[in-house]
């Protein structure tokens, strides 16, 4: 076992490595590539720091070598490889009969060790940014028997960093944003650069921030990368973006080191700083007087070279004789005022108007008040220009009352217009025959005077509503219309009249005398007064009737009094009384008025059942020719039927139906297969064959013999020696004919005898059950599954009973 002199370690192995790196103090003695052979039994107490104050002894407290750290220069270029260092057992004489061994990350490809030695060398170029550190294993072993000496040792590799990176900025470009008129080193945006060399050794990723475009309107913080302002009072208005260009370098910023620059886009935004102001100070606009309220006089706008809210603009009238003739509002689009008029101008009146009109900002920034007013006022004049107009009728519509039936020629009413223009000319009147189509009225072309063409009829047309066209005789012959209203006054020219539901009265033929049995009113096509009302009595020929009497109620209606009792509708269904009826108008207008009175039949509480006497006579409509003719013809349909009927029952009807209708009408179905013949003992089989078996005329009935007959003979094979077929059927049908128990009707009789004389022999397949056929009918499997249970059921042989043994051989 081997162990560390001095410092009482373990550890078998000696570290050559260059720790000076580390301590700042070469120890040992120089080797060819520039490291150290540093001895285990070597220590180190104390040093002098530099950079301390002068004479002065820094004293720090003993600690131990470290042993296990190999160091390396990355990207060494050298045409030799690197020496890392040396390993060295206490054990190794110089003998050579130790053999170092060396394995872990990049063992044997970019370190390999001197086995005899101990010498470790990189063979590659190392990048501290691809890997900073590797971890090796060492280990000591006998040459020959290659037994281990030492335990083995884990040691590192580290990387050591050379400046061979730039920085970076990996966010770049930048944009920022900043308001407009900001205090200086207002703080805009922090720009950040990256270096990937090791920050932990020297100055390698030391950056330092500097500005190489953008002055004097912004700089940079040296360490933070804090972009500031660097120019007061800076103006969207004169420049809004500037293009700034930051560097950041390593090494502190001395001389050699790497540098990397981002571009970084400054925009100033806007504030409210400009007040609003308008480009004259006086406006000249015009109006024609023929303009209507709602159009457009002129525009005007206020600059305002702020963005957004900050640029907006109210404006509004503040002075002027014009306020309540003009008024203004804002285009959205455009930003102008917009001067509009409000109400008719009069060039004859007043020729000229002044305004005055204030535009300001809404939105005001209190820190720049001090730079205010953030408004202006400009002055506008507005002239009235002449325009030729029409007439103007001195009121906005007429309204006149003339009576009904007054002769042609009565005075209506006057209308009058006048031209405002300063030539004053004369005026002509005239009715468009549109608005008065069937010519009622006329009108004065020169004075505007209206009188009726025609009597009117307040009944037809109680309001005429016409228009009057002025027009000016001279000038541009321009017209204006005017509304006239014309109602047409009652005259009492109507009598009264019963109201359509009172012309019928129905009335039971139990009425007792006294009994009111209608109440009627009346209607009258001219005007009520407030103090007229109708009056009813009975005509005066009728006025002595011993039927029915008026009574009136004085509000306009009266009441039918029933004066006898004992009405009948066999006597008389239907009464008429006239009834006189009067308006008490000026002049008093009065009329005949039939009311028609039913006699009906009611129940006992006087309910309406029946107002028709039909039921109580003949029908006297018919001829008693024309009933003979009907009752001709209902007997002779009769007769037909039952001569339809009789011939239908004597027709004969064939044994078997072979329409189709009638088969479907008389198929049974059955789920069962049965046993054959015997099947048809269930029912009688004679009404599947005769739809006559069904009304019980069978020519023949099926019976159950009482006994068992004996097998007939020749029902079975024929015998060979038969001498004829002819005889063999015919003796087969006479059978047939005598044996009650056969089907009523002709039937298929089978018979295996095919006659006399066949080389062919039986052509029935009966008997085939008992006898082994020897046909072969494999051949069916290969035609197809159609024929396969067909092959299954003949291809197979038949199984037959095996000798004695109980069962059966197939």
């Amino acid at each position: 076992m081997l162990k560390r002199r001095g410092l009482g370690l373990t550890k078998a192995f000696l570290v050559l490595v260059g720790i000076s790196a580390l301590f700042g103090v070469a120890v040992g003695t120089r080797r060819g590539n520039g490291s150290l052979d540093q001895r285990s039994h070597l220590s180190l107490h104390r040093h002098r720091q530099r950079g301390g104050k002068e004479g002065q002894v820094l004293h720090r407290s003993k600690r131990g070598w470290v042993w296990n750290q190999f160091f390396v220069i990355e990207e060494y270029t050298g045409p030799d490889p690197v020496l890392v260092g040396r390993l060295h057992s206490d054990v190794d004489t110089g003998t050579g009969n130790i053999k170092y061994i060396l394995s872990g990350e990049g063992a044997g490809t970019i370190f390999v060790i001197d086995d005899k030695t101990g010498n470790i060398h990189a063979t590659k170029t190392l990048d501290r940014e691809e890997q900073a550190q590797y971890t090796l294993t060492a280990q000591a072993v006998d040459r020959h028997t290659n037994k281990p000496l030492e335990p083995p040792s884990e040691f590192i590799v580290k990387v050591q960093d050379i400046n061979d990176n730039p920085p970076e900025f990996l966010h770049g470009p930048y944009y920022a944003r900043v308001p407009e008129m900001s205090n200086v080193y207002t703080s805009v945006i922090q720009v950040t650069a990256t270096d990937a060399d090791d920050p932990t050794y020297g100055n390698s990723a030391r950056l330092v921030y500097s500005i190489l475009q953008g002055q004097p309107y912004f700089s940079v913080e040296s360490q933070t990368g804090i972009i500031r302002t660097a120019l007061p009072n800076m103006d969207r208005e004169a420049r809004q973006e500037y293009n700034v260009v930051i560097q950041a370098k390593d090494m502190g910023g001395h001389m050699g080191g790497l540098s990397g620059t981002t571009e970084v886009k400054i925009t100033l935004t806007d504030v409210n700083d400009n007040p609003p102001k308008f480009p004259l100070t006086v406006y000249q606009m015009s109006v024609s007087e023929d303009k209507v309220p709602g159009e457009e006089v002129g525009r005007l706008m206020a600059k305002d070279p702020d963005l957004g809210e900050n640029g907006q603009v109210n404006y509004r009238f503040v002075d002027g004789d014009g306020m309540g003739v003009f008024e203004l509002s804002t285009d959205s689009e455009t930003k102008e005022a917009i001067i509009k008029l409000k109400k008719h101008v009069d060039y004859e009146n007043k020729r000229l108007y002044t305004l005055k009109v204030e535009g300001s900002n809404p939105h005001i920034d209190p820190r720049f008040l001090a730079w205010g007013p953030y408004k202006d006022e400009a002055t506008i004049k507005i002239s009235v220009e002449d325009a030729d107009e029409p007439p103007v009728f001195m009121a906005p519509s007429y309204t006149f009352e003339v009576e009904e039936n007054a002769p042609a020629g009565t005075v209506v009413g006057r209308v009058h217009a006048k031209d405002t223009d300063v030539a004053v000319n004369p005026i002509r009147y005239m009715i468009p025959q549109y608005t008065d189509i069937e010519r009622f009225f006329s009108i004065n072309s020169e004075d505007g005077l209206i009188t009726t063409a025609k009597p009117l009829d307040r009944e037809t047309q109680a309001w005429h509503n016409i228009s009057v066209s002025a027009t000016e005789i001279g000038g541009h012959h321009q017209d204006t219309k005017v509304r006239v209203n014309i109602r047409v006054k009652d005259v009492n020219d109507n009598p009264p009249e019963l109201a359509n539901n009172n012309n019928e009265v129905f009335m039971c033929e139990s009425a007792s005398p006294g009994k009111s049995i209608q109440t009627i009113s009346a209607v009258d096509k001219d005007e009520m007064g407030h103090r007229q009302h109708f009056t009813f009595s009975l005509a005066p020929e009728v006025a002595h009737n011993h039927n029915f009497s008026i009574k009136d109620n004085r509000d306009s209606t009266a009441s039918v009094v029933v004066l006898r009792k004992g009405f009948s509708r066999l006597t008389q269904d239907i009464y008429h009384l006239p009834i006189e009826i009067n308006d008490n108008g000026l002049p008093a207008m009065s009329s005949t008025n039939t009311l028609t009175i039913r006699v009906c039949s009611c129940d006992t509480k006087n309910t309406i059942l029946s107002c028709n006497v039909e039921p109580y006579v003949l029908p006297a409509g018919l001829s008693t020719g024309a009933l003979i003719a009907i009752l001709a013809c209902i007997v002779i349909l009769l007769a037909i039927v039952v001569l339809f009927v009789a011939l239908r029952r004597q027709k004969k009807e064939p044994l078997i139906v072979f329409e189709e209708e009638d088969i479907r009408e008389n198929i049974i179905t059955y789920d069962d297969e049965g046993g054959g013949e015997e099947d048809t003992e269930a029912f009688d089989i004679a009404t599947l064959q005769n739809p006559d078996g069904a009304n019980g005329f069978l020519p023949r009935k099926d019976m159950k013999p009482e006994f068992q007959y004996p097998m007939r003979p020749g029902s079975g094979r024929p015998a060979a020696n038969s001498v004829d077929v002819d005889d063999f059927i015919k003796t087969r049908i006479a059978e047939a004919d005598s044996d009650p128990t056969a089907p009523p009707y002709d039937s298929i009789q089978i018979y295996g005898y095919e006659g006399r004389g066949s080389l062919a022999g039986s052509l029935s397949s009966l008997e085939s059950v008992t006898t082994e056929s020897d046909l072969d009918y494999d051949y069916l499997q290969s035609w197809g599954p159609r024929f396969k249970k067909l092959a299954d059921l003949y291809g197979a042989k038949d199984c037959y009973a095996n000798d004695g043994d109980g069962g059966e051989d197939c």
